[in-house]
């Protein structure tokens, strides 16, 4: 790849071009009959083409090169790359449809995210680079001295990336099974073999220029839908600057669907089946041997009446599926309880900044969301693939300029993501709720069979509820060109985006976790004679064993895109913010309470997690014992 700005600017301009005229072809060959798959395919191979000609041609077997692109990234070219690195599934299929759902509450990642870079650029970013090594502990080992903190810098990286990578190929697998018709868990593994062809051969050369031309697919391919959209709602093609427009619709909208007599029925009947599981909780294990009895009474009726063998057969895998034990059950319709109860909750508007009934639950609402703002800052700031980025540039001051770049290439994603939840959610509001189920659009079923969207008609009216409807939040941006009736080329172009945003985060978290397993691990700690040949070999295989043990958990679906990347912050941030900021700024900081801060931040943090995992869906408290299943949300059992 070229050195020098000029030529690289002519080059990634070229290719941009490139890419729009394709997008234009296979919008003219849909015009002429060309199948959906096959535009899917189209965007899917092209694209994954493009990135691994990029990945051959940027092949090396330099030690500087393959760890850090030879510190010769131009800052505007960095920052395109560490916009791309950063905008992972999570940024761009996951921020969208958490804004839709919370609403005002949602903008607490955004706020969180975009000033986490803030501390980067004045606090890490420009001491790091004139550090000049290959890894983050490299800088603690040097700072601290000694292997130990060095190792518990590598745990920490592996621990917190390996999560990260894990929600990236969640989310290749939940676009290829959709735009491409592959079943989830191949199209897992399609995608882990995109995510190689980049990484694999050229290291950080290969990903750095791969993920500036991730970008350019990212970012038009998120730009374009809503900014069609707003063309059609508003007659304005800026979504930034009308979606205040359409919420003040959407409130409007709001208003009348909250009210309505139908809407507030079936969220009684949610909170009465609510009521049902919990009352069975409370007298396990009576309750569970008389559903089994029933569910066998049910089959024998209908086995007598001569009923229809499919209804037969339901009946029993029900029977079957019911949970083994007490323990088994009480997990199980705690669930079930939570799922009802939030669908039966009163909902909050989307405006509302901290929802909640009275002064106590407001304020707690409030500090909620400074407190998740604050948590997404320190992560952001200490995630070990984004600091690593700024060991790629020729310069401090380069290194200044790139993170500059980056909140700018970042933020032109991030000012967008509020018009997409505000029109996805004027459209849904407007055209979807309310009408006959029987006549919903041919999104809801497609969606339905990935798991992303439900319904279920639970007043029997035939007619489509809001409580009704369960939306996954990763699928908002999905399927919004389907939403709005745009063209299939369109939904194309913005799985080609979202398939970029995962690929390209993917590649630099392997490549943080296999650097730090190789350089730091192999290398620095039990073989400093090592060849550099080796050091590579190595440093691929364990790239390669990552990536597959990686695709292996996230076919597994663990959890959603953005709970995944919430619990990756967590984890950097517990581990290296305090030993980054205090190594840098405070000469007295000690080798003992760096390494004790982020082993003991590491595991209330694991511990944190492991309990929440284990207690939701899991216990009930006692003392909500007298209340109801619906007061338990009501009163806060959840909610609160």
């Amino acid at each position: 790849m070229a050195d020098h700005d000029t030529p690289l600017r002519q080059y990634y301009a070229s290719y941009t071009a490139a890419f729009f005229l394709v997008v234009l072809l296979l919008a003219v060959l849909e015009r002429y009959g060309m199948p959906p798959r096959w535009i899917g395919y189209s965007f899917l191979f092209l694209t994954i083409l493009l990135y691994a000609t990029i990945g051959v041609l940027a092949r090396t077997t330099s030690v500087t090169e393959y760890y850090v692109a030879g510190r010769r990234v131009p800052a505007v070219f960095n920052g395109m790359a560490t916009g791309a690195d950063w905008m992972s599934s999570a940024s761009f299929m996951g921020l969208a449809g958490t804004l839709y759902l919370s609403g005002y509450q949602g903008l607490a990642y955004v706020m969180g995210w975009t000033g986490g870079y803030v501390l980067v650029a004045l606090l890490l970013a420009p001491y790091l680079r004139r550090f000049g090594q290959y890894t983050i502990p490299d800088f603690l080992a040097a700072r601290y001295g000694g292997n130990l903190a060095r190792l518990v810098g590598v745990f920490a990286t592996v621990l917190a990336s390996f999560v990260y990578v894990v929600a990236q190929i969640y989310g290749v697998g939940l676009i290829t099974s959709r735009f491409v018709g592959l079943q989830f868990e191949i199209g897992v593994y399609v995608g882990l073999a995109g995510i190689l062809v980049c990484s694999f051969l050229g290291g950080m050369r290969a990903v750095t220029w791969t993920q500036v031309a991730q970008y350019a697919i990212l970012i038009v391919a998120y730009l374009v839908p809503v900014t069609i959209l707003s063309y059609q709602v508003t007659g304005i093609p800026l979504p930034q600057l009308t979606y205040g427009q359409v919420l003040q619709k959407v409130q409007v909208l709001e208003e009348k669907i909250f009210e309505n007599p139908a809407e507030v029925e079936a969220r009684r009947l949610f909170r009465e089946r609510a009521d049902g599981y919990y009352e069975r909780i409370l007298t396990l294990p009576a309750s569970l041997e008389e559903e089994r009895r029933s569910l066998s009474v049910q089959i024998d009726e209908l086995k007598s009446s001569n009923a229809q063998m499919r209804e037969v057969v339901a009946l029993e895998r029900q029977r079957r599926e019911l949970p083994k034990s007490s323990e088994d059950a009480r997990s199980y319709w705690d669930g079930l309880m939570r799922q009802a109860g939030l669908r039966g909750a009163p909902p909050d508007h989307h405006l509302t900044p901290y929802p909640g009934k009275g002064d106590e639950v407001n304020a707690a609402a409030r500090l909620n969301f400074l407190t998740l703002v604050f948590c997404l800052m320190i992560g952001t700031a200490a995630l070990p693939h984004v600091l690593t980025r700024y060991y790629t540039t020729p310069s401090v001051r380069e290194a200044r300029r790139s993170v500059f770049w980056s909140l700018f290439f970042i933020l032109a994603l991030y000012l967008t993501a509020p018009a997409y939840a505000a029109f996805a959610k004027y459209e849904i509001y407007s055209s979807l709720i309310g009408s006959s189920i029987a006549q919903l659009p041919l999104w809801v079923s497609s969606w339905g069979k990935n798991g992303m969207v439900s319904i279920e008609d639970i007043n029997g009216d035939g007619i489509l509820q809001l409580a009704e409807l369960a939306l996954n939040p990763d699928v908002i941006l999905l399927a919004t060109p389907e939403i709005a009736g745009l063209p299939y080329v369109i939904s194309g172009l913005v799985a080609a985006g979202a398939l970029a945003a995962a690929l390209s985060t993917a590649d630099g978290l392997l490549l943080t976790i296999a650097g730090a397993l190789s350089h730091d691990v192999y290398y620095k700690t039990f073989r400093p004679q090592a060849t550099t040949q080796w050091r590579l070999v190595v440093s691929k295989s364990l790239l390669l064993v990552v990536a597959v043990l990686a695709a292996s958990v996230a076919s597994q679906k663990p959890a959603t895109i953005l709970f995944m990347v919430a619990w990756a912050f967590s984890l950097a941030g517990a581990a290296f913010f305090p030993a980054l900021i205090l190594g840098v700024f405070w000469k007295r900081a000690t080798p003992a309470g760096a390494v004790s801060g982020m082993a003991i931040g590491l595991l209330v943090t694991v511990y944190y997690m492991v309990s929440l995992l284990q207690n939701s869906p899991g216990q009930i408290a006692a003392p909500h014992h007298s209340l109801s299943g619906s007061d338990f949300f009501r009163e806060g059992g959840l909610l609160g």
